[in-house]
């Protein structure tokens, strides 16, 4: 099976959408820059380093970045059965199972960055990775220390993240050292994330996630906080409002996916760090990545050739559980969806051929093959890069 995975903070590049401009995913970044009230397009195409990697940008812009991604990949017809992200990424993971709307989601992740910056400005923090010393001595180096210093990413084996205040992260990286860590590396960030130097922006936050719609997700989608997949849309207000001060369990996340019988960790977004982190915790695992544009047909390539994703009976897949010769037909717009006469489960469907409409909007395959269902009822109105029809190819 495959899950797709989403970066959290860091993984920013400036002029990271140059790529992605002419793609039609693009039109993503103009919804959320709508939602916000922000020029989204100005900071994924001409915001220099430092302004990027202000919390505030460096959040808004990643989220946007993985949904563009994750829009492309679902127009070549190719979807996961489960998600998870690395601490920002899980509100990506969250929108991709369709338990965020994204223009909630976009919102959400904008306070979200507007609140860790402000509690990040009020309380002095920092974070540094720890490599080659077990989490057990890793949480020995932190309670050692005096001062503020907490365990904040369980990342990999061999890899884990401390945050809290300069001199204590100082002297628990000492204490590392002596413990047997081989490298200790202070990072580039803002704050002391997943600590309790983030109440105040749990608490700001709190609020916003209030307000929001919470549904049930489709799939599977494993929690930060405590590595369970949760499928009832209704935990997750109480998962996400947590994440913020607490460690951010990815190497137990990859884990349970794997124990699920995941195969497949395809990264969505900026970077590879996720890749690396799965090849560190999972053994014998191959991710895959796609960032831009030219890693879209790579993608395809690597599914249909994987041994892991054999054929299987047409009764054996439910929709959702996609293999590399499936492909998914999505709506071009937002509105009502008429179905066409001919679009029958069995029929051969050429490219080009007419499936339904969507409002004004005409909904043409542009796959071959055996159309094996609509996905969408005929008189249901449907959003934009909504799953229509589903093909497998000849």
């Amino acid at each position: 099976m495959i899950v797709f995975m989403y970066p959290g903070q860091g993984s920013q590049q400036p002029e990271m959408g140059a790529a992605w401009v002419d793609h039609p995913s693009w039109e993503l970044v103009e919804e959320a820059s709508e939602v916000t009230a922000r020029d989204v397009s100005r900071l994924l195409l001409h915001t220099g380093i430092d302004e990027l990697t202000e919390t505030r940008n460096s959040q808004l812009t990643t989220f946007v970045m993985s949904m563009v991604t994750l829009d492309a990949v679902t127009r070549l017809g190719t979807e996961a059965a489960g998600h998870a992200g690395h601490s920002l990424g899980e509100y990506s993971a969250l929108t991709a199972s369709g338990v965020l709307d994204f223009s909630d989601a976009v919102a959400l992740v904008a306070e979200r960055g507007d609140a860790m910056q402000a509690a990040a400005e009020e309380q002095e923090g920092t974070m540094a990775a720890v490599l080659g010393l077990d989490d057990d001595d890793v949480q020995i180096a932190c309670s050692r220390a005096p001062g503020e210093v907490w365990l904040a990413n369980h990342n990999a084996p061999g890899q884990a993240v401390i945050a809290g205040t300069p001199e204590a992260i100082d002297t628990a990286a000492a204490i590392a050292r002596e413990l047997g860590a081989k490298r200790v590396m202070p990072l580039q960030v803002g704050g002391a994330f997943h600590t309790p130097f983030m109440a105040s922006a749990r608490d700001r936050l709190t609020k916003a996630i209030d307000r929001t719609e919470f549904r049930d997700p489709q799939g599977t989608v494993v929690a930060n906080v405590d590595a369970t997949p949760h499928s009832r849309g209704s935990d997750w207000p109480d998962l996400l409002k947590a994440q913020l001060t607490s460690p951010v369990r990815w190497r137990q996340t990859m884990t349970t996916l794997a124990d699920a019988g995941f195969t497949t960790f395809v990264e969505l977004g900026p970077g590879e760090v996720l890749g690396r982190l799965v090849k560190r915790a999972i053994k014998g695992a191959k991710p895959l990545s796609v960032a831009v544009p030219d890693d879209l047909d790579s993608l395809l390539e690597a599914l249909a050739a994987s041994p892991e994703l054999p054929q299987v009976p047409t009764a054996a897949i439910d929709g959702e559980h996609l293999f590399a010769t499936e492909r998914l037909v999505v709506s071009p717009a937002a509105g009502i969806f008429e179905a066409a006469e001919n679009a029958d489960p069995g029929a051969t469907i050429t490219v080009g051929q007419l499936l339904g409409q969507v409002g004004t909007h005409e909904v043409r395959s542009p796959f071959a093959g055996e159309l094996m269902g609509v996905l969408a009822l005929d008189g249901e109105r449907v959003t934009a890069s909504q799953p229509i029809a589903w093909l497998r190819t000849k």
